[in-house]
């Protein structure tokens, strides 16, 4: 089993997986962001406090979070397209700012 700090997890979790520390609090993981499962913040989107960044967490699927996971090669698929369009236009606004294209 693999435990994780609060940004380790982030970078790990995948759509419709859920994380857990180890007093029993659970996140999900959906197309819509990040959602506390469970207790009274059950379906509240998880705000990034201080608190969080001390927390170790398991990342783990089960039979309920499923669901949330039958999109995730598409979804994920977009998250990439979508963040290496915007690495392709900071690098196109950088090179612009250096005064054109040296190096290629």
């Amino acid at each position: 089993m693999e435990w994780y700090t609060f940004g380790q997890m982030l970078m790990h979790i995948r759509l419709g997986q859920k994380a857990a520390t180890p007093d029993g609090r659970i996140v999900l993981r959906t197309s819509a962001g990040l959602l506390w499962q469970g207790g009274r913040m059950d379906g509240v989107f998880v705000e990034i406090k201080d608190y969080l960044f001390s927390d170790l967490w398991r990342i783990y699927e089960d039979e309920a979070s499923l669901k949330e996971s039958h999109n995730r090669d598409f979804l994920e698929r977009r998250e990439r397209e979508m963040l290496e369009n915007q690495y392709e236009e900071q690098r196109w606004n950088y090179m612009k700012e250096q005064g054109g294209t040296r190096g290629e």
